[in-house]
């Protein structure tokens, strides 16, 4: 009994260390944004006396716009091919798992995972100049190509409880392969694709690496990490525009996440246990 209380402790101090190094930043940031110039010189970690929308439309002003437009374009149309294709390749592979070539497939695109970024990159700055997409279609195509050993591995383990006795009835009743997957299989999916569709929306909002490798041609291709971190060259080192900017950036995908984290953790639980 005292041990158990000891353990229970032990976990709730870490949880609560971990909330801490979590809320810190947190709070710094939306202090920081609502805070002048020298209210921060007078005191960095006190609250602000009001709230200063100053910082905000510092941030807006020139091609702030055209950033935000470049990122939730990119993100969209990435989110929409990868919840067509990573789902299609997933029922091929799953309904057909027994067959060496499918399951030569899984394991070739399952082996992504262990190659680092930082392997490929050379060769993929190298394979996108040469065929001209050094640009926002070659992002795109690039985030898709990279999100398939995750999705594909999630979407095989949650198919394989879907029984193949709603396939075999699909097609007594008339129904081809692709009319089976659209009307039946698809809509079962659901919690996978909620779950793929939100960890990959985090990562392609927030990446740097790739953007910065493919849209380093021109500032209008540029998405708002790549603005953000180019903040010292526009505005010197305002620390308090810089942190609006910041708070801009992370509401979208904070609100997305707010509204995802269930189907989240349980779409992870199936996918990868089932």
């Amino acid at each position: 009994m005292k041990e158990g209380r000891i353990v229970q402790a032990i976990q709730y101090t870490v949880l609560a260390l971990g909330a801490i190094l979590v809320l810190i930043p947190m709070y710094l940031t939306v202090n920081l944004s609502f805070k002048t110039q020298m209210e921060s010189a007078q005191s960095f970690f006190a609250p602000p006396s009001g709230l200063f929308l100053g910082n905000f439309a510092a941030v807006m002003k020139g091609k702030f716009w055209i950033h935000m437009g470049n990122s939730v374009m990119i993100t969209l149309v990435s989110m929409l091919f990868i919840m067509i294709l990573v789902p299609m390749v997933s029922f091929a592979i799953s309904r057909n798992f027994k067959r060496g070539y499918f399951k030569f497939v899984f394991y070739f695109i399952l082996s992504g995972i262990f190659v680092p970024f930082q392997v490929i990159m050379l060769p993929v700055l190298k394979h996108m100049s040469s065929m001209h997409l050094l640009n926002q279609m070659g992002l795109i195509i690039m985030y898709v190509a990279l999100s398939f050993t995750q999705g594909i591995f999630l979407s095989v383990g949650f198919l394989k409880n879907i029984p193949l006795e709603l396939d075999e009835a699909s097609t007594i009743d008339g129904c081809g392969i692709v009319q089976t997957f659209v009307r039946i299989i698809y809509p079962l999916m659901l919690p996978i694709i909620v779950t793929i569709v939100t960890l990959n929306s985090l990562w392609i909002w927030n990446d740097f690496q790739l953007p910065l490798i493919l849209l380093n041609r021109s500032p209008n291709y540029w998405t708002l990490p790549l603005f953000i971190y180019n903040f010292k060259t526009d505005y010197g080192f305002d620390y308090n525009v810089a942190f609006a900017g910041f708070l801009i950036t992370m509401l979208p995908i904070i609100v997305l996440y707010g509204f995802m984290q269930r189907y989240l953790i349980s779409g992870l639980t199936e996918g990868a246990l089932k």
